[in-house]
């Protein structure tokens, strides 16, 4: 597996097929999710504040998952984590533990101190919620009833420092 920075066109078919095989997001949640590409495309990374890494399979080329994060306005050395998500037919290898861990890189090396990730409490994000918890992050905060009646938001959060 080698890891990419570059956002190319192409990117934005394949975050959306990376996003809908989860099986996990609604249609509006997909769109947000390559909405946040072409912004790349169309303003760079430094004016619309999205970076991207994706994990490719170096024998294939094919895009195997990515991760979507930025600096968070108004804030001192705090990120946010947008997006991380593996395809369905490449999930549980791996992927998503050494996508995260080289945005955690790449945002230490950007002097980024924090990383800050949000994520759903429906029972079907019960794996996401153990992934966050195994790669080390902690429950800062959840929102009741932030997304819809009975479905909370969770922050993690991470010092990297």
């Amino acid at each position: 597996m080698k890891f990419r920075t570059e956002v190319c066109p192409d990117d934005l078919q394949r975050i959306y097929e990376i996003v809908t095989s989860t099986g996990f997001f609604y249609e509006h949640e997909i769109a947000i999710a390559v909405e946040l590409c072409q912004e790349h495309l169309t303003k760079g990374e430094k004016e619309s504040g999205y970076s991207f890494i994706f994990a490719e399979d170096e024998a294939t080329g094919k895009t195997l998952g990515y991760v979507c994060y930025g600096e968070i306005p108004c804030t001192r050395q705090r990120y946010d984590l947008y997006w991380i998500a593996v395809h369905a037919e490449a999930q549980r290898k791996g992927i998503g533990k050494r996508l995260l861990q080289e945005a955690e890189r790449m945002v230490a090396a950007h002097g980024g101190e924090i990383i800050f990730i949000e994520t759903n409490s429906r029972d079907q994000y019960e794996p996401t919620r153990r992934f966050y918890l195994s790669c080390g992050y902690t429950i800062v905060a959840e929102i009741k009833d932030f997304y819809d009646d009975g479905d909370n938001k969770v922050i993690y959060s991470r010092r990297l420092r």
